[in-house]
């Protein structure tokens, strides 16, 4: 039977010893199918010689019909802000350590490959946040983040303050560590550290987590994701302050920098299992079935 994806992409967390030899299994089961594979540089540094094409992920994206990522959730977050736009599924194949998005263990992973590849499998779409920088009235850096955009104090023990507003309509200004714009992907993440509520992968939903805020009736809120969000750092030149996507990019603020969230108008097709549960995943990985 000819296989449902004809095209695989491979990324890989870099740098990871773990990762060499399930990335070796991985191409191996592939090309043994005789299905052209395409190496990422994250993939292909791994291999002396890859036997496989290796191209820049945006190659890649644009060329694979599934892309594949070996790692943990961090690399799944990191290609997903790349392949979201082009439309290209995604699977995940868990060595980290929670695996709430990447969920193909590599001891059954080519059994769950041949399932996928025969059309055994299911498909969620999970929203992104695009995040822009306005200084001045002059947009200065714009980035995409899957589970959140966080505007946070850099590296002193000082608040930073922000006025917030949702759909140009003022909701309130906080003194805190932070603010936290999470999608319902990122409400298992630094959200829900901060005390935010979990959010279904399905609800088209926001939630705003304050970190550590100065007066304790600030608390979490949820919102459509169909909003505009608009944060405004208050301060006067360097403030000490940062805004993060997905833990992994970074841009330095300044006093009176305007933050503009939205939903990205692109979603993430990601691929699991047909017995794929996501409450029983939250069972296990915050273990709510343990027992005192």
């Amino acid at each position: 039977m000819k296989p449902y994806f004809q095209t695989i992409g491979l990324i890989a967390k870099p740098g990871d010893e773990a990762v060499a030899s399930t990335l070796t299994t991985l191409t191996g089961e592939l090309e043994r199918r005789g299905l052209p594979v395409l190496l990422d540089p994250t993939a292909a540094a791994y291999f002396e010689s890859p036997s496989a094409e290796v191209v820049e992920r945006t190659e890649l994206a644009s060329r694979c019909d599934l892309a594949i990522v070996v790692g943990g959730d961090g690399t799944l977050l990191n290609a997903s802000r790349s392949l979201a736009g082009a439309n290209v599924p995604v699977l995940g194949v868990n060595l980290g350590r929670l695996g709430f998005l990447a969920d193909v263990s590599p001891d059954d992973m080519c059994e769950r490959l041949n399932e996928i590849l025969a059309g055994d499998y299911e498909e969620e779409r999970r929203s992104l946040l695009h995040a822009a920088v306005y200084r001045n009235g002059t947009l200065v850096n714009e980035s995409d983040a899957l589970n959140d955009v966080v505007v946070h104090k850099w590296d002193i023990a000082r608040m930073i303050e922000v006025d917030t507003h949702i759909d140009d309509r003022y909701l309130n200004t906080v003194r805190a560590d932070g603010l936290i714009v999470s999608t319902p992907t990122g409400s298992t993440a630094y959200a829900l550290s901060g005390g935010g509520p979990i959010l279904d992968p399905a609800l088209d939903a926001l939630v705003l987590v304050p970190i550590c805020p100065h007066t304790l009736s600030n608390r979490p809120i949820v919102v459509s994701d169909q909003v505009k969000i608009d944060i405004r750092l208050h301060g006067d030149g360097d403030s000490k302050a940062q805004v993060t996507c997905d833990g992994q990019v970074n841009y330095t603020l300044f006093g009176g920098d305007l933050i503009r969230v939205r939903r990205k108008q692109h979603e993430l097709r990601l691929i699991h299992p047909r017995d794929h549960d996501h409450f029983d995943i939250m069972r296990k990985k915050l273990r709510w079935a343990e027992q005192p």
